[in-house]
């Protein structure tokens, strides 16, 4: 059986990513991680080249800077950046978010294609996010299903030897006797 669809690792990894960024710009510039060095940082191959992830989530710190910024002193500070991580992790992820960090976070594409394309469906209470329990229930979910049909063919499979073998379709047990029962 595969491995039930989980986003803990999106989570850590996309957690990981902005962690690692606003370190290295903390340690880059003595004055904090402002818009202003935000932008520096963006221009500058070296913090880029250094670890490609950086910029990706630098870019996510500026197109962001207001909202992370919440005392509003134009600064990001280690709080600040620890509160965005707990919201994400406890609020979830948007669409765009997912997009925007979830290549760079080290996540298996699969996952994250898995994720997108189902987004829908895994957003149970339909908030525009997705909870790691959301999508670890929606794993739960398509295992079950991925069984249930398992089952069913099987249980078809078997029934075609007390009657005629043929092409079994999506119908239920009874259809498939009654379709018997016409041919003959």
């Amino acid at each position: 059986m595969s491995k039930r669809l989980d986003g803990t690792s999106m989570f850590t990894g996309i957690s990981s990513g902005l962690t690692n960024a606003f370190t290295q710009l903390t340690n880059q510039y003595e004055d904090g991680v402002t818009l202003e060095n935000l932008n520096k940082a963006l221009s500058n191959s070296n913090f880029i080249n250094n670890a490609t992830a950086n910029g990706t989530f630098a870019s996510y710190l500026t197109n962001n800077f207001n909202t992370v910024d919440s005392d509003s002193d134009g600064k990001i500070s280690a709080n600040e950046i620890q509160n965005l991580m707990t919201q994400m992790s406890a609020q979830g992820l948007t669409r765009e978010q997912i997009i925007a960090l979830g290549a760079s976070s080290g996540i298996g594409s699969s996952l994250q294609e898995t994720v997108l394309n189902h987004f829908d469906q895994i957003d149970k209470n339909k908030d525009g996010r997705v909870t790691n329990q959301e999508i670890q229930a929606y794993g739960v979910e398509s295992d079950l299903e991925k069984q249930k049909l398992a089952d069913r063919n099987r249980i078809i499979s078997n029934m075609s030897m007390f009657y005629e073998t043929g092409n079994i379709d999506n119908s239920s047990l009874l259809d498939y006797r009654y379709l018997n029962d016409e041919k003959s």
